[in-house]
C-alpha cells in the first residue's frame, strides 16, 4: 500500500471544513414561513360540548392547536421564569449561547457524563420544527438552524412559539394545557409557586412529574427562585414568601374525547367542506363523557386479569340521535400508538344481532315478497313456538353443530323465550325462516357497510353475528328498535337537524322487541333470577359474546337513550371468559342509573296497536302476551283470565334496610305482580299514587320508614285492586 504524502495529507486535511461546511448545510431543513403549528395542522376551529364548554382538543396531536395564547397573554412574571430556567441569555444571544455551551462541555467532562444540555429556548424551537435523533450532530446542525431561525423570527415570536409548544407531561403542549393539567386553572390565575413549577417541569416532566410526588419539585423550584433573586427578578422579600411546590388538582378536569373530536372533524369535512364555521358546536355532553369515561376506565381494570385491552362506550340521545357520550379505553399504548378508534373498529357482535332478526320475523308476512323486501317479514308473534333440539350444518365434508350458552335444549320454547334466553339454535332456525338474503339487506339498510359479503358467505352464522360490525353501527340500529322503527343516522353535531327518518322496522314488531328485552321473566332459562341485566328504570337489553370469548358487547335502550359498550382486545386475541353479561352489561347498569339522575326513566313505547291476549304454555299454565292485529290465534282471544292479579312484592311484613355500599339515590324496590293486567298498572304507596305502569313491574325508590302498597288495574271497565301490604325500610 502506498504511503500518503504529506501535501495529500495537508490537502486531505484542509477538505475536511469544507466536507463538515457541506454536510452542514445539506443537513438543515427548510426553515417555515410563519411560526404556527407546522406539516399542515392549520389552527382548527375549536369544538364545544352541547352546552357551550370548550372541549379538550386531542393530545395525542403533534401540535397544540387549541390552547394558544399571544404572548402579552402569558403573566409578565412566568414568560420571565421560563426564561430563566431554560435561556437566561435568551435576548441577546443569536440562536447559540456558546458561552453556555462550553460550561456545559467542561461539565459533561468533569462528569463522564451528560449532565446539562445547554440548548437555547430557539434551539429547543428547531427540535421542535424539526425532530431528530439526540446525537452530537444532531446538536450540531439545530445550532445553525437556529442562528437562521433567528435571522427570519423576532425573538418574541419564537418566545411565543415555545410557550405555546413546549411539552409537558401527559402529552400536554404550551403553557395553558399544563396550567389546566396541573392546577385547573387558567395561566393568569396561578400563584407565583405555580409559575415556577411551570418554569421547571419541561426540563423533565416525568421525574418531576408533581402528580407522582410534590417534593421532586422542591429542589428545582427553590434553584430557579434564587437565580431570579440573583438577577434582580425576585425580591428577598418575594424570595422568603415562596411556599412549598403547590399541589396539583385532585382532579383532571379535561374532557377525554380525542377519539370523538378526531371522528368530528372527519365529519365537519363532509358537511362544510372548506369552509367550516367559526366554532363547532358538538352534541357532546361533556360532564357525562368525562363520568361515563371514569366508569369505563375502572371496569376495564377490573377486567384485565380476564385479558380486556381495550373498551369503547356510545351514548345517544333518541331525540335527534345526538351522540353525548363517546368513550375509549386501552391498557397499555397499544390502542394508541396504531391510532385505531375501537368505537369504528369493525368486530363480530355474536348475539347482540338477534333483536333484529326477531324484529324481521315478526314483521307481517306478504305473498309472494322479493327476498330483500324489507317490508315483509314472517308474521310470527311473541307466542309463536320454535323447537330448540339439535340442530347441525354441514360445513366442507364434515358436521357443525349449533349449540346454546349453556349447552342445553330446552324443547319447544316461544319467541319470547328464545330472544329472551339469548338461544342460538332457534335463531338459527328464524333466519332459515326470515331468509338470510333479506336479513343482510336490514342491517346493511341500518347502516352496517361493512357486511359486504353475500348471505350464503355468511350462511347461518349470521344469525349469531358472524359479520363483523362497528359499535356506532349497532347502536344506529338500535335506535330504530327504540324508536317505533324509524331508522336516522347518528350526529354529532348538537346544530344538524335530524334527517326524515326512514320506516325500516315494523313498529308493532319493534315494541314487542323492546317488551321482551325488558322483561326479567324471558330470560330466566339461561340468566336465572339474576340482577346483572336488571337496570333501574325499564330498559331493552341484549349481550353479545363472539367466539372464544373475543368480543363483548351489551346494548341498552330506554325511552330516552340508546348506550352500546364493547370489550375486548383491537388485536383479535381472545379474553378469559367474559360475556356481554358479565363485562360489559354491569357497566351499562352505572351508565342509566346516571342518565336516570339527570332524566326520570318513562316507559318503553307501546304500541297502541297491541292487543294483551293471555296464552296457554307447554305445560297447562296461563300468561298474558302482546299481539299485533292479525297475529293473535282466534282461540286465545276468547280465552278468560283465571283470577285477578296479585302483589307478590313487596309482601306483608316485609322488611329491609339500605345497603351502605350502594349510593341511597340508586337503591329501589321492584313492586311486582304475579300477572300483567291489559290496561296497565296503577301503583300506590301510602294511599297516594306513586307510578302507573304498563307492565306488571315498578322500581319504587327506597323511602325510610313504615309503609302501605297496593295496585290498581281495570278489569272489564271495573276498577280492582290488590290486597294492601305492610312494609318497612330502615
Amino acid at each position: 500500500m502506498r504511503k500518503l504524502r504529506r501535501s495529500e495529507i495537508l490537502v486531505a486535511a484542509g477538505m475536511i471544513p469544507v466536507v463538515l461546511a457541506l454536510a452542514t448545510l445539506l443537513a438543515q431543513r427548510p426553515l417555515p414561513r410563519t411560526l404556527g403549528p407546522q406539516a399542515g395542522a392549520e389552527a382548527l376551529a375549536p369544538v364545544l360540548d352541547r352546552r357551550g364548554e370548550r372541549l379538550t382538543a386531542s393530545y395525542q396531536s403533534r401540535w397544540n392547536l387549541d390552547d394558544r395564547l399571544a404572548l402579552e397573554r402569558v403573566p409578565f412574571f412566568l414568560r420571565t421564569a421560563v426564561i430563566e430556567a431554560e435561556d437566561r441569555r435568551f435576548w441577546t444571544h443569536r440562536g447559540v449561547d456558546w458561552r453556555a455551551r462550553l460550561s456545559a462541555l467542561w461539565q459533561n467532562l468533569r462528569a463522564g457524563r451528560a449532565v446539562r444540555g445547554a440548548s437555547t429556548i430557539t434551539e429547543q424551537v428547531v427540535r421542535l420544527l424539526h425532530p431528530r435523533p439526540r446525537t452530537l450532530w444532531s446538536r450540531w446542525v439545530e445550532g445553525f438552524e437556529a442562528m437562521r431561525l433567528e435571522r427570519r423570527f423576532s425573538k418574541s415570536e419564537i418566545l411565543e412559539f415555545y410557550l405555546n409548544q413546549v411539552p409537558y407531561g401527559a402529552n400536554r403542549r404550551g403553557v395553558v394545557q399544563a396550567a389546566r393539567y396541573y392546577f385547573g386553572r387558567e395561566p393568569e390565575t396561578l400563584s407565583r409557586e405555580e409559575m415556577l413549577a411551570l418554569a421547571v417541569l419541561p426540563r423533565a416532566p416525568a421525574r418531576l412529574d408533581p402528580w407522582r410526588t410534590r417534593q421532586g419539585l422542591a429542589a428545582p423550584l427553590r434553584r430557579l427562585a434564587r437565580r431570579m433573586r440573583d438577577d434582580g427578578l425576585l425580591s428577598a422579600q418575594d424570595l422568603a414568601a415562596l411556599g412549598s411546590p403547590p399541589p396539583v388538582r385532585e382532579e383532571d378536569d379535561a374532557v377525554p374525547a380525542a377519539h370523538f373530536l378526531a371522528a368530528l372533524r372527519a365529519r365537519a369535512v363532509e358537511r362544510y367542506g372548506g369552509a367550516p364555521p367559526a366554532v363547532l358546536r358538538s352534541s357532546l355532553d361533556a360532564q357525562w363523557q368525562r363520568a361515563m369515561q371514569r366508569l369505563l376506565d375502572n371496569r376495564l381494570r377490573e377486567l384485565a386479569s380476564a385479558g380486556a385491552r381495550q373498551a369503547a362506550l356510545l351514548v345517544v340521545d333518541l331525540h335527534g340521535r345526538k351522540v353525548r357520550v363517546w368513550a375509549t379505553a386501552a391498557l397499555g399504548t397499544e390502542a394508541d400508538e396504531i391510532g385505531l378508534d375501537p368505537v369504528l373498529v369493525p368486530r363480530q357482535p355474536g348475539s347482540a344481532l338477534k333483536p333484529l332478526l326477531y324484529a324481521l320475523a315478526l314483521t307481517p308476512s306478504c305473498a309472494a315478497a322479493p327476498p330483500t323486501d324489507l317490508r315483509c317479514g314472517l308474521g310470527w308473534s311473541a307466542a309463536t313456538r320454535i323447537e330448540d333440539d339439535a340442530l347441525a350444518a354441514h360445513v366442507g365434508g364434515g358436521l357443525h353443530p349449533y349449540r346454546n350458552y349453556s349447552r342445553l335444549h330446552y324443547g319447544t320454547v316461544s319467541v319470547r323465550e328464545a330472544l329472551g334466553n339469548s338461544l342460538n339454535i332457534p335463531a338459527v332456525k328464524t333466519l332459515q325462516a326470515v331468509g338470510g338474503a333479506r336479513f343482510l339487506a336490514l342491517l346493511r339498510a341500518l347502516g352496517m357497510k361493512g357486511l359486504t359479503r353475500s348471505s350464503d358467505w355468511y350462511g347461518d352464522g349470521l344469525a349469531l353475528g358472524n359479520g363483523e360490525v362497528t359499535l356506532d353501527q349497532m347502536v344506529q340500529a338500535y335506535a330504530a328498535l327504540a324508536d317505533r322503527g324509524r331508522f336516522q343516522p347518528l350526529t354529532l353535531f348538537e346544530d344538524e337537524p335530524a334527517p326524515r327518518p326512514l320506516n325500516l322496522l315494523d313498529p308493532e314488531a319493534s315494541s314487542i322487541v323492546a317488551d321482551i328485552l325488558s322483561d326479567p321473566q324471558a330470560r330466566l332459562l339461561e340468566f336465572g333470577a339474576g340482577g346483572l341485566l336488571r337496570f333501574p328504570g325499564e330498559t331493552a337489553v341484549k349481550t353479545g359474546t363472539s367466539s372464544d370469548y373475543r368480543d363483548a358487547w351489551c346494548l341498552a335502550y330506554d325511552a330516552r337513550y340508546v348506550a352500546g359498550a364493547w370489550f375486548g382486545n383491537l388485536d383479535g386475541g381472545p379474553m378469559d371468559g367474559v360475556t356481554g353479561a358479565i363485562g360489559p352489561a354491569l357497566l351499562l347498569r352505572s351508565v342509566f342509573a346516571m342518565l336516570d339522575r339527570e332524566t326520570p326513566p318513562q316507559p318503553l313505547w307501546r304500541s297502541p296497536r297491541l292487543v294483551r291476549l293471555p296464552v296457554h304454555d307447554e305445560d297447562g299454565g296461563q300468561r298474558m302476551e302482546w299481539f299485533a292485529p292479525g297475529t293473535a290465534p282466534p282461540v286465545q282471544a276468547t280465552s278468560i283470565r283465571v283470577r285477578a292479579p296479585q302483589l307478590t312484592q313487596p309482601f306483608d311484613g316485609l322488611r329491609l334496610a339500605f345497603d351502605p355500599r350502594v349510593p341511597s339515590q340508586l337503591q329501589a324496590l321492584p313492586f311486582e305482580l304475579d300477572d300483567a293486567p291489559p290496561g296497565g298498572v296503577r301503583w300506590y304507596v301510602d294511599g297516594q299514587p306513586v307510578a302507573q305502569t304498563e307492565t306488571p313491574r315498578y322500581l319504587w325508590p327506597l323511602v325510610r320508614g313504615a309503609h302501605r302498597a297496593y295496585a290498581a288495574f281495570d278489569e272489564h271497565g271495573i276498577e280492582q285492586r290488590t290486597a294492601e301490604v305492610r312494609f318497612e325500610v330502615r
